[in-house]
């Protein structure tokens, strides 16, 4: 069926949500018309106009999600992002339209948390050299390192910062942590030191990033900053690629100013397949899978579905990230 011959409460563009699953039906039983297009790229700029046009709420996964769409979608009420990142939404577009624009806290905190620490082990262990090394007939037996008693330096102690620490003391891992809102009352009761952002990265051997994306903490992780670190230090990001400069990042791991990176976000998604991310020794990448669970993205679907149900029947919005957008007069 065209996208110009059905009307539309709910749109959902998560990729990972499909017709049929719980979502879908749940949604469906509260009488909601919806419709699934992962990739409003792919749909000629007519047919997405008339599609927004009728949406009530938007269910949004990763993809952008424009100041302009929004403005096509003249019935909006609400936007969930099925995750807890929302750069990918014209947040203020949104607010200057009364739109909430809301997230699906907690969903995947564990999941990211485990996820950070799959790639801390990996590279710690040399795990892909010596996948790759026993693939081509070579039987190496390469040193790695314990994360026991080595210090981790965590950028934002929000809710999956905290899970990381959490898993951290199991490794008997040291934590230090900076974080522009410090939990001091949880860093008490969990052992983490409290430090300035250089002072984090200058004494930590691995740096796990748990940041919002936004212009105070775009490339927040220069060549200057990378400087800092200890020069077999590892950074970790799971958050959001643009904190990193990636450039700096790739010239800093080459010339041996940090030891290596695992990454599982990038400024640009997908990674163009000549990045040099792929194409240097000490650098790990995966495909922004760390939230990518069964458990995170049925917990992250049914959120978000709950949000829109109440929402679309009168009820108030939760985990709204743009408390702004009340300002606007009705």
């Amino acid at each position: 069926m065209s996208t110009t011959e059905a009307s539309v409460d709910v749109l959902i563009t998560t990729a990972f949500l499909l017709p049929g699953d719980d979502v879908d039906q749940a949604l469906r039983a509260a009488g909601l018309r919806v419709r699934h297009e992962p990739d409003l790229d792919a749909i000629a700029d007519s047919e997405r106009a008339k599609l927004l046009s009728g949406a009530r709420a938007i269910i949004a996964g990763t993809k952008p999600l424009t100041a302009q769409d929004i403005a096509h979608a003249g019935r909006l009420e609400i936007i969930v992002r099925t995750g807890v990142g929302y750069d990918s939404v014209d947040v203020g577009a949104a607010s200057a339209r009364g739109i909430p624009v809301c997230i699906t806290a907690g969903a995947n905190r564990q999941a990211v948390a485990e996820h950070v620490f799959t790639l801390m082990l990996a590279v710690a262990r040399r795990v892909p050299e010596n996948v790759s090394s026993l693939a081509a007939g070579r039987w190496q037996q390469l040193t790695g390192r314990e994360l026991r008693g080595s210090t981790l330096g965590i950028l934002g102690l929000g809710s999956i910062g905290k899970a990381v620490a959490t898993i951290a003391a199991g490794f008997g891992m040291r934590v230090v942590a900076y974080d522009p809102y410090f939990d001091e009352e949880f860093a008490a009761a969990n052992g983490v030191v409290r430090a300035e952002l250089d002072h984090v990265l200058a004494q930590s051997d691995f740096v796990t990033l748990h940041l919002f994306l936004d212009d105070s903490t775009r490339n927040l992780i220069d060549a200057e900053r990378l400087r800092l670190m200890k020069s077999d230090a590892i950074v970790v990001n799971t958050a959001r690629g643009g904190i990193v400069d990636e450039d700096a990042l790739v010239d800093a791991v080459r010339s041996g100013v940090i030891g290596g990176a695992a990454l599982d976000v990038f400024a640009v998604e997908p990674l163009p397949q000549d990045s040099p991310l792929l194409h240097t020794p000490g650098i790990l990448t995966t495909t922004h899978v760390a939230g990518a669970t069964r458990e995170a993205r049925g917990e992250s679907g049914r959120m978000a579905a709950a949000n829109v149900i109440s929402v679309l029947g009168g009820g108030a919005p939760q985990f709204v990230v743009n408390p702004e957008h009340r300002k606007v007069p009705a």
